[in-house]
């Protein structure tokens, strides 16, 4: 295997969470007497580039395929995040009726549909069929293709740059980082800026965030290996911000290197002193990585079978890839964790990758009344424990599995 972005052999393992199916191929029950395909789930880190990345074992175009489930709108806390991004970046950028705002991967219309509202022309790339029927419902003109220079050029050549491209939660996600940061540049207009949103290689180290670690995820990234890509593509990364999203992320600021507004900010410069003074550049940094993850493993299952033996109940919240990850990782089943609700009705009635543990809607809590609720997606536990607080009144507790399992 070679480095996705500098072509380097790879050797140096930095976590191995052995096999598991795609965390998004989801199980009808018709499925159930059949088999899955399992793939391994290892992380190598490259020795020139520091990319941390997974080998591609299943095509992307088979994970964002017609029938994925994961929209984005399901979430309250996600959908004032990009209301609150849209809210605050046109006006800044002085963005209306003559420009154009393009997202790359803009699933459901989650932040476009905001756009919209404001009156600037909106644009989303989306490769799912699912996701992009949904947004063409709410009026959001979308291109259903993976992105890349092919379709970059092809925009360019029909005169539809953009002033302000978004990617948020995909560029970890492509498996051709080249083909798709060398489509950014094409497809920006000269004076438009690149937001990039990916959660930060960083943030998943020190809290021991194993769980983000899926096959749609093709990469892990830093911020010194993104600006050293965009550079390699004649982009210039001159800003950045820490967002407490996705356990901690990090949105990136590009433009053309031709730009004079392409200056490097004191920010930027601080988080490149703190990623290598932490040693991201270093092999030592990505030792010991495995260990942890372990003793989360442990400890988890330690309390499940504590409560199987003691006979309380325990639920979980939340269909999210990384909770598949997680669950898969630690050997979980429907006799530990009997079963999960989720908002979307359309994860509703399948039943999770691997695991197999049923999937209902969020009703089920209150009827059920188990005695724990085990929290998958962690990074917005506030809004479930907020939206789940019924379970106080039975005596029910929520658990977090990260950074170490806790019951509160």
């Amino acid at each position: 295997m070679n480095c996705r972005f500098c072509a380097t052999p790879l050797s140096q393992v930095f976590l191995d969470l052995g096999a598991a199916p795609p965390s998004n191929s989801f199980l009808a029950p018709e499925e159930l007497n059949g088999p899955e395909v399992y793939y391994p789930l290892k992380l190598f880190v490259c020795p020139d580039c520091r990319l941390v990345q997974v080998d591609e074992y299943k095509r992307s175009t088979e994970i964002f395929s017609s029938g994925y489930v994961y929209f984005s709108s399901y979430s309250r806390t996600w959908l004032a995040h990009a209301k609150a991004y849209v809210e605050a970046t046109l006006p800044r950028l002085g963005l209306g009726p003559r420009s154009l705002v393009m997202e790359i991967a803009s699933n459901d219309g989650y932040l476009l549909q905001y756009v919209k509202e404001r009156g600037v022309p909106a644009l989303g790339v989306e490769p799912s069929g699912s996701t992009a029927k949904v947004a063409r419902a709410k009026g959001i003109e979308t291109v259903e293709d993976f992105f890349g220079v092919r379709l970059a050029t092809a925009l360019a050549a029909q005169k539809r740059q953009a002033d302000l491209i978004i990617g948020n939660n995909v560029l970890a996600h492509v498996p051709d980082l080249n083909d798709f940061v060398g489509g950014l540049a094409l497809a920006l207009k000269p004076g438009g800026l690149v937001n990039m949103e990916f959660p930060h290689l960083y943030r998943l180290v020190e809290s021991a965030q194993f769980d983000t670690v899926y096959h749609e995820h093709f990469s892990y990234l830093s911020l010194l290996t993104v600006r050293r890509l965009f550079a390699t593509h004649g982009l210039v990364v001159f800003d950045v911000e820490k967002l407490p999203t996705h356990g901690g992320s990090l949105r990136i600021h590009a433009r053309h290197a031709a730009d004079p507004l392409a200056a490097e900010t004191q920010r930027l410069q601080d988080l490149l002193a703190l990623e290598t003074g932490a040693g991201l550049l270093t092999d030592a940094y990505y030792q010991g990585f495995q260990p942890r993850a372990e003793r989360i493993k442990a400890e988890l299952l330690g309390f499940l079978a504590e409560q199987k033996l003691a006979g309380r109940t325990v639920a979980a919240y939340g269909a999210a890839a990384k909770g598949n990850t997680l669950l898969n990782f630690c050997g979980v089943k429907p006799d530990l964790v009997s079963f999960v609700c989720d908002l979307s009705p359309h994860k509703q009635g399948l039943f999770l990758p691997g695991s197999r543990i049923p999937v209902l809607p969020p009703t089920a809590i209150a009827e059920r009344k188990p005695d724990f609720v085990l929290v998958l997606p962690w990074n917005i536990k506030d809004e479930i424990i907020t939206q789940l607080d019924v379970i106080r009144t039975w005596g029910g507790r929520f658990v977090i599995p990260i950074p170490t399992p806790e019951v509160v």
